[in-house]
């Protein structure tokens, strides 16, 4: 079977530019009105906002590749790396410092090139065992076995994908890092897409490619946007859609070089991931206001820690029984805290149920969180 770097054309892509145009015109339109909107509110509330949205892409990109990150801990590294007080800050892992680091490297520093050793460091970082779950790896070298990316049980495997062989890959690496540190290199969101694909495509270490090539990604959309800081997070949306993720993948490189379909998918995930991002700010304006009108009543950590799992944007209910699920506590002591945040105008009990009683929460005086399921 042939694959896109078989092609002639390989890496000279090509596509349909008045279909991809089109697309591209109405994601920078959206990215646009994200920006005005941030524009009118202030610094700590966008701070509040990058940790959340770095946050999500570590995770979501650790997730789609099977992996997960302990989320809190994702949280307080990235709000400490940054300089931004969290209530409820948590100590991570090393693991999970390196990790971070990685992401923050590619989108702080977004202005330095994208060189082999500097993707070694980010390989390091998700490996620093040398080891991927049982299996000894190739690290912070590009791999020198053959790649398959196969799915399905021992003895029924299905092929996906078969790498370039590990002769090619230095100089296919090359060429990709000659592309994408080029000023000629137009800094559009196409140049993300093109590099998430391309990376993706040469598959040049034994393991980690999907998550480096994420983070290439985003370096690639923070030199389009001009900013160290993310406000939308294209990896958590790839994970709501990975299906289509890998089946648009899979059917690129099985073609002759026409990314079309690539690009016209790749927008489209920008676009929703973008509106996701309207959907987080909300909720990020909302959490500091709460704190803010807040600011003189003696919570409890327990009380502290449930709030803000709420105001994170928990789907459950905020009931005594989801209460004392999230905070590990009796339902009689979650009872009494709810009890407690009433007394204090924060908690109000919903109409409806004399039994299991629902609460919305009072972010300011004339606004209110009511927690539960999202409406489809």
């Amino acid at each position: 079977m042939k694959y896109i770097y078989d092609t002639p054309q390989w890496p000279h892509f090509s596509w349909d530019h008045e279909q991809v145009s089109d697309a591209l015109a109405r994601v920078n339109k959206e990215a646009g009105f994200l920006a005005g909107r941030l524009s009118a509110i202030g610094l700590d509330a966008r701070m509040g906002a990058v940790v959340e949205t770095v946050t999500h892409d570590i995770v979501s990109s650790s997730e789609i590749e099977g992996v997960v990150l302990n989320t809190d801990e994702v949280r307080s590294s990235v709000a400490r790396r940054l300089g931004v007080d969290i209530p409820q800050s948590r100590d991570s892992s090393r693991y999970i410092d390196g990790i971070v680091d990685m992401m923050l490297d590619a989108t702080v520093h977004y202005k330095e090139p994208l060189t082999h050793g500097r993707l070694f460091a980010w390989h390091n970082t998700l490996f620093p065992n040398g080891r991927s779950g049982l299996a000894v790896i190739d690290v912070a070298k590009y791999r020198s076995g053959e790649m398959s990316v196969v799915s399905g049980m021992l003895g029924k495997e299905k092929v996906h994908y078969v790498a370039p062989s590990p002769d090619r890959i230095e100089k296919e690496m090359d060429v990709f890092l000659d592309w994408f540190n080029a000023e000629s290199t137009p800094k559009t969101y196409l140049k993300s897409a093109i590099s998430h694909l391309w990376f993706v495509c040469i598959h040049p270490f034994d393991d980690g490619n999907g998550r480096i090539g994420r983070a290439i990604a985003d370096m690639s959309l923070s030199q389009s946007d001009d900013s160290q800081m993310r406000f939308f997070s294209m990896s958590r949306q790839i994970n709501a859609d990975k299906k289509s993720y890998y089946e648009i993948l899979e059917h690129t490189q099985k073609q002759d070089g026409n990314i079309t379909a690539w690009l016209l998918w790749y927008l489209d995930c920008m676009s929703r991931a973008i509106h996701a991002s309207d959907e987080l700010l909300s909720r990020v304006l909302c959490k500091a206001v709460f704190w803010q009108t807040h600011a003189g009543i003696p919570f409890s950590d327990r009380e502290l820690q449930v709030l803000n799992v709420y105001l994170d944007g928990y789907e459950g209910k905020l009931t005594a029984k989801n209460w004392a699920k999230l905070s590990k506590v009796s339902l009689d002591t979650a009872a009494r805290d709810i009890k407690h945040l009433v007394e204090a105008g924060i908690l109000i009990p919903q109409p409806g149920r004399l039994r299991d009683v629902s609460y919305g929460i009072r972010c300011a005086k004339d606004s209110m969180v009511i927690p539960g399921p999202k409406q489809s």
